[in-house]
């Protein structure tokens, strides 16, 4: 089917009352991220003490929304959305045949772009599945393509040695004993189906020990879309048997092992100053659709760039999705904004190493600050204002100060600048960085001391504001 005549039959049927109680679409309500509160000072999150702390060293990852929804290349959820009946929607699976996949390329992409691991969609909300399941016939071992898009991408990651986690949706609006209501993210109740919540449980159990049992090894499980909101802590107690490294998201049936905010809904985890829970955050590149979109609108390299640097200077990972063609391939505009991100990562990734987050060493307006032991990082995460930002109240010259977006020295003072004339005290100032040379990107600079980093901060009197240059 063509996706002019898709979206004809989407215009026909949103128009029949059946679709009237549809829900508007709403992101993910279930669990929230622990925020620090204000009185809270940041802290390394414990680690598990088992295989899942790969998790705290990988860091970064790609996302990859994947399935009959990439053939029209409108929406992941196209067949919500777009109001398409399941009869004529099922119908794109006579056209699933994405030779153009290889797994490899997708790889070398992820591992250009400094991503360390990879979550794919194995089903998303439609009910297709990218796996030879035996649960179900709506699966890509019953088209043209007759290939176990799962199995290839496991096996492609096992050989590189890459972490591979399994995207699962439970809203699934084609097997006929999930309960679509018509509520967010579901199908209003569909005369052929038989609505049974145990039976759907046994079927998504089933799916779960598949997955987990027949790829080798598993580092993560995926949960979205829990619309009945139903609580059952066996399900990931199984995942945790048969996988012991898979890290679980909170989108389940319990609350998992880490939280998941999502693109930019969640204002209070995007500027929190830290997390006293494990966190992913999540984000596409493409600004309409985790899926491929034809016509997708892309965000600017800084806006994702930024993103990524929020969470990951305050000790949490970060998916950043792309969504493949129905052919398989990733589109070139979405693979170079990942090699441009990639290019920036890799020459400020040591900011992120090893380091603690800081969110009390200094006070300046859109800067974050990671540390280690003599050594501040300071990420100027919103857009500056200037080429200068002042660092209250530190006030002792680094030994060096490199900028590692370019690995130049930075010109740094410390003086009484007029606007603090009041408090009679001069602070180190970072002083003509490249910000409109640079300005589609994230600075990140580091400062090296001579002394401990809770001794850079030291009581002035007024005869001591003299100059000091480096």
């Amino acid at each position: 089917m063509k996706r002019r005549d898709l979206l004809k039959s989407a215009a026909a049927i949103a128009a029949t009352p059946i679709f009237t109680n549809w829900a508007q679409a709403s992101y993910f309500s279930g669990e929230k991220t622990q925020v620090l509160k204000p009185d809270q000072k940041p802290t390394a999150i414990p680690r598990f003490g088992d295989g899942r702390d790969w998790f705290f060293e990988r860091r970064y990852g790609m996302f990859v929304h994947w399935g009959l929804y990439s053939i029209p290349g409108w929406h992941e959820q196209h067949q919500w959305r777009g109001r398409v009946a399941r009869d004529e929607y099922v119908k794109l699976a006579k056209q699933w045949n994405p030779t153009k996949f290889n797994p490899e390329q997708w790889l070398d992409l992820m591992e250009e772009a400094g991503m360390k691991y990879i979550t794919i969609t194995t089903k998303h909300h439609d009910g297709f599945c990218l796996w030879d399941t035996k649960q179900t016939s709506f699966n890509t071992m019953n088209t043209p393509y007759k290939k176990d898009a799962i199995g290839l991408l496991a096996d492609a990651c096992h050989r590189r040695k890459i972490p591979l986690c399994l995207y699962y949706s439970i809203a699934d609006w084609n097997q006929p004993n999930y309960p679509n209501q018509g509520r967010h993210h579901e199908l209003p109740a569909q005369p052929q189906d038989s609505p049974d919540w145990d039976k759907y449980m046994a079927f998504l159990k089933e799916q779960v020990r598949e997955l987990c049992s027949n790829y080798g090894e598993i580092h993560g499980f995926w949960w979205d879309m829990n619309v009945p909101e139903h609580k059952d802590p066996s399900v990931n107690a199984m995942i945790r048997k048969l996988q012991p490294k898979a890290v679980i998201n909170n989108r389940g049936f319990d609350s998992g092992d880490f939280g998941t905010p999502e693109r930019d809904y969640d204002s209070a985890a995007a500027e929190a100053k830290g997390f006293s829970t494990l966190v992913e955050a999540c984000q596409s590149v493409g600004m309409e659709s985790w899926g491929y979109k034809k016509d997708e609108d892309f965000y600017t390299d800084r806006h994702l760039i930024a993103s990524i640097d929020r969470y990951l200077a305050r000790d949490t990972n970060y998916l950043l999705n792309v969504g493949p063609t129905g052919e398989g391939l990733i589109p070139e505009e979405a693979a170079a904004i990942l090699k441009r991100i990639g290019k920036w990562k890799k020459l400020v990734d040591e900011s992120y190493q090893q380091v603690q987050t800081d969110s009390e060493t200094i006070s300046a307006p859109g800067a974050l600050v990671t540390k280690r032991e003599n050594t501040l990082y300071v990420h100027l995460n919103k857009v500056p204002a200037g080429n200068g930002i002042k660092l209250k109240p530190v006030n002792v010259l680094p030994a060096k100060a490199t900028l590692l977006n370019t690995g130049k020295s930075i010109d740094c003072a410390v003086n009484l600048c007029p606007s603090d004339h009041a408090e009679q005290q001069p602070y180190l100032r970072l002083r003509n960085l490249p910000t409109n040379e640079l300005n589609n990107t994230v600075l990140v600079a580091k400062l090296e001391f001579d002394c401990p980093l809770d001794q850079i901060s030291l009581k002035k009197t007024t005869e001591t504001n003299i100059e000091l240059t480096k």
